[in-house]
């Protein structure tokens, strides 16, 4: 169970560290461009005004990506750079409601605000950032959070903070078990060596006490033949005697 439980924690770690990574990977990159640059084709914009309530309220964060504008359809909700009159300069998340096609190929869109009254000005499918493909509470909540320095500390570096750190105790945890099973592997290690050099030692041992004896029979052998060599030798000379 203990293992289980470490296991799924570890997997909601790693999940975790993936999604604070590509969400603030994603945000500085919309501050840093002032929202110009994407990443591969997504942006995140937060809803700063009432225009489009009660679809997007204020503080909301909508995720888009760049589509071609031919897949843009009559009823989406879009992301363009306004260029004329109060528009200019300003990013515009609004729905369309007329789409026309030049003969140049050009897509020409208008759209407008779900509580405006009044359609904003046409635009051309150069300003379009981007087709709104959802809106995410967890997000639209943790970008209301780091809209400011603070707030990003305490809510995007700290838990990387503190995941880096869990993962470097862990890492220096298994370098200790790693060197600790390495020093039992080495004790053992000499110790089978002590234990053979031993056997090594009490075979060299007994093969020198079977030598020992091998050595001290054929001594006797050989003094049992020199004894019946001179009875035989004793004998000879008594029958040449009679």
């Amino acid at each position: 169970m203990l293992k289980l439980l470490k296991t799924l924690f570890n997997i909601f770690r790693k999940l975790l560290t993936i999604f604070l990574i590509i969400f603030l990977a994603i945000v500085l990159t919309q501050r840093l461009t002032d929202n110009k640059k994407s990443i591969a084709g997504f942006r995140v914009f937060t809803v700063i005004t009432q225009s489009m309530e009660p679809e997007y309220k204020v503080g909301d964060a909508i995720f888009t990506r760049v589509v071609d504008p031919s897949q843009i359809k009559i009823g989406d909700d879009i992301t363009y750079l306004g260029v004329e009159d109060s528009f200019k300069d300003k990013i515009v998340t609004h729905r369309v409601i007329d789409i026309e096609r030049r003969e140049n190929g050009i897509y020409i869109f208008q759209t407008k605000g779900i509580a405006n009254d009044k359609a904003d000005p046409k635009i051309n499918e150069t300003q379009v950032y981007g087709k709104v493909l959802y809106k995410i509470k967890t997000i639209s909540y943790l970008n209301g959070v780091i809209g400011n320095l603070y707030g990003m500390y305490f809510a995007i570096i700290v838990p990387l903070g503190v995941i880096m750190l869990i993962d470097f105790i862990a890492y220096r945890k298994d370098d200790e078990d790693d060197e600790e099973y390495d020093d039992e592997e080495e004790d053992i290690k000499k110790q089978d060596e002590n234990k053979a050099k031993d056997e090594d030692e009490d075979e060299e041992e007994k093969e020198e006490i079977i030598n020992k004896k091998k050595n001290d029979i054929n001594k006797l052998e050989k003094k049992r033949e020199k004894r019946k060599s001179k009875r035989n030798k004793r004998r000879e000379k008594r029958r040449n005697r009679k």
